[in-house]
């Protein structure tokens, strides 16, 4: 997510936009939604030891040790699999709204695959305090795994946006974090959030620092390298994917981040998207249905032509946010997390999240085994 609770992006980002936003808004129609009422079967609680020996129905125990293979992202079969969940808002601000009754609710009611852990390095988030928010994301990590979901480890770097500025920091929190995680078999590491207003090379020799350092203690884990222009290919900042294409990183079993906000993030970026995952392997981190801010009108067509279009190429995806921030972006109602839920169901949820919470819980149309 590109803003603080209260705070919007600055304007010279709005304006790299400004090209985006004069596009047509899309007639394609939304798909149907699963109906709301329909009861989910329960998943129970899922991992049983540190290295994790997940219950028969959990994303992880079907589809154990992912890695990436070709432009896909593979279970531990080999075949291609398509993780959905949702991300935290930062836990800095949030951390009442990721509570037992609420990953409950994300495990067995929404059914989600993935939580993504957003670990903020500015903004009030690790800089200010490395041991809390180490333990802080230490603990999601533990709790989801509980639950025998996939966690994507969050740096979640925005402010300043270039990533080699954080470089001692990240050094910190993955070696740490890696190695009070080592045997898990259900982490992805996000190493860098949404760079932005720095070159793609740099990125990517932050990104062949950083690997190593994953690397050397958790062998396995597919780690997801953010792209320029706030994870966009460049397409923010007028470049495109071919950046990535003609320079990738010098690693295995890596993934490139992209992001978008459908109310903003129009055709061009659909394109761009649909372009790298026929040459690169893509994971979508971060998306939403409003503008870029995360908050305004929720666009759902919009959204919906990329949804079908990452169901095609079998893309992963996060949504941005599980929290009750005051923005539309956030799925809950003001006040939920305060009042410890209701976390169930669609009674506390805005329409983003009752529209996101549907399409979670629809099944991948690919078989585990």
């Amino acid at each position: 997510m590109r803003t603080a609770p209260f705070r919007l992006r600055p304007a010279a980002a709005a304006a790299a936009l400004g090209s985006a936003l004069l596009l047509l808004l899309a007639t394609a129609p939304a798909a149907p939604a699963t109906p709301t009422g329909q009861a989910a079967p329960p998943r129970t609680e899922t991992m049983n030891s540190q290295a994790g020996t997940a219950a028969a129905d959990s994303p992880v125990a079907a589809n154990g040790q992912l890695e990436v293979c070709g432009t896909k992202l593979c279970n531990e079969h080999g075949n291609p699999v398509q993780l959905r969940g949702m991300s935290t808002h930062g836990t800095q601000w949030y951390a009442q709204c990721l509570t037992d009754g609420s990953l409950d609710a994300l495990a067995h009611d929404w059914r989600a695959d993935v939580l993504r852990v957003s670990t903020y390095v500015q903004e009030g988030g690790y800089e200010t305090d490395p041991a809390r928010f180490t333990d802080l994301a230490d603990s999601l990590i533990r709790e989801a795994s509980e639950r025998g979901l996939y966690v994507i480890v969050d740096w979640h770097m925005l402010s300043p946006g270039d990533p080699n500025l954080n470089l001692e920091n990240a050094r910190r929190f993955f070696t740490e974090i890696a190695h009070r995680n080592q045997g898990r078999n259900n982490l992805l590491y996000e190493i860098a959030n949404e760079p932005s207003g720095v070159s793609w090379p740099a990125i990517k020799g932050y990104a062949e620092q950083i690997i190593p350092v994953i690397r050397n203690i958790d062998a396995d884990a597919p780690v997801l390298v953010g792209t320029r222009a706030w994870s966009s290919f460049g397409v923010s900042e007028d470049a495109d994917e071919a950046e990535v294409v003609n320079n990738p990183v010098h690693a295995s079993n890596i993934m490139y981040t992209f992001h978008f906000y459908a109310a903003s993030h129009r055709d061009a970026y659909l394109a761009a998207l649909s372009r790298a995952a026929d040459r690169i392997p893509v994971f979508v981190t971060e998306f939403g249905t409003q503008n870029y801010a995360g908050e305004g009108a929720d666009d759902f067509a919009m959204a919906q032509r990329y949804l079908d279009l990452m169901a095609e190429k079998k893309i992963g995806w996060v949504n941005w946010n599980f929290s009750d921030d005051h923005r539309s972006g956030a799925v809950f109602t003001a006040g939920t997390c305060e009042s410890n839920g209701p976390w169930a169901g669609t009674a506390s949820l805005k329409p983003a999240g009752v529209w996101v919470r549907d399409r979670v819980r629809t099944p991948d149309g690919f078989p585990a085994a």
